[in-house]
């Protein structure tokens, strides 16, 4: 089957709803996204169209979602494009969904601090007290670990 595969870059434009369903947890928020252009005649940058999206973030992607992006973030959204068309009170309804691979913080825009999470296990992730490395004995970037953790569970 072939797949219509985006990225997307953004705003959040709606807090993420966080849902625990039967089938696993899943987020969903609103991305807004304007075409920039140089508008010649004012020697200026101008705003476009606002395209809108929902995105829907499935399983440990949804909690990390939850738990990262709020409203007004820029984003970077990799993942299907669904766009479906359906009659709602007798009225014709056009809606474009990304179900995301991956969600990011755009880093052109600020700074963001990762936080590695741990399968069930807080240890990996917390940082060790006073010595400014993580669980897992890292001190800054670059650094190879000498040993991965065991997986949990």
């Amino acid at each position: 089957m072939n797949e219509t595969l985006v990225t997307v870059v953004g705003n959040v434009a709606t807090t993420p709803v966080y849902r625990e369903l039967p089938s696993g947890p899943v987020a969903r928020f609103r991305l807004a996204v304007t075409a920039r252009y140089y508008d010649a005649a004012k020697s200026t940058w101008a705003d476009g169209h606002t395209n809108f999206f929902t995105v829907w973030a499935w399983r440990a992607l949804g909690t990390n979602v939850q738990g990262s992006v709020s409203v007004g973030e820029p984003v970077i959204v990799q993942g299907r494009l669904k766009v479906r068309d359906e009659e709602r009170g007798g009225q014709h309804w056009t809606s474009a969904d990304i179900e995301a691979v991956a969600v990011g913080h755009d880093l052109s825009r600020g700074t963001a601090a990762f936080r590695r999470v741990g399968r069930g296990n807080p240890a990996l992730t917390e940082p060790a007290a006073g010595r400014g490395e993580d669980a897992a004995g890292m001190r800054g970037w670059g650094k190879e670990r000498e040993k991965e953790p065991e997986p949990v569970g």
